[in-house]
C-alpha cells in the first residue's frame, strides 16, 4: 500500500459535513421535482442555489481536507459535474436528460468501492 493521504480536520467537521449534504439533497430534490414538473425556473431556483452553494462547500471542505482531493475520481467527477450544470442552464430543453444523468452517474461514484473513487488519476500506482 502507499503512503497515506495527508488529512486535515476540525471538530465538528463530521457535523458540518452531514449539514451540508442534506442541504444538497434538500436542493436536488427540489430541483428535480421543478425540473420534471415543468415548473418555470424562478419556481425552483431557490432548490438551485441550494444546490449549488452546499454543492460548492462540499468541495471545497474535501479539498480543504484532501488537498489531493481534485485529483481522485471523486474530485475530477465532481468538476465534471459543474461542467454537466453549465449545460444543463444553457440547454433548458435538455434538463430533464441532464438532471438524470447527473442523478446516476452521481450514485454511481459515490457507492463505488473506496478504491476507486479515491483513486489518483494522474499516478501509476
Amino acid at each position: 500500500m502507499g503512503k497515506k493521504e495527508p488529512q486535515r480536520d476540525f471538530p465538528g467537521k463530521r457535523l458540518v459535513i452531514n449539514s451540508l449534504r442534506a442541504a444538497h439533497l434538500v436542493g436536488v430534490v427540489g430541483v428535480g421535482a421543478g425540473v420534471q414538473a415543468g415548473w418555470p425556473l424562478p419556481q425552483w431556483q431557490p432548490y438551485a442555489f441550494t444546490l449549488l452553494g452546499s454543492g460548492l462547500a462540499i468541495l471545497l471542505l474535501d479539498w480543504w481536507s484532501n488537498p489531493r482531493h481534485l485529483a481522485q475520481v471523486n474530485g475530477l467527477f465532481v468538476l465534471a459535474k459543474l461542467a454537466l450544470m453549465s449545460w444543463f442552464v444553457l440547454q433548458p430543453g435538455q434538463r430533464e436528460w441532464v438532471f438524470w444523468s447527473i442523478l446516476v452517474c452521481s450514485a454511481l461514484v459515490a457507492h463505488a468501492p473506496a478504491s476507486l473513487r479515491h483513486r489518483n488519476v494522474f499516478s501509476r500506482r
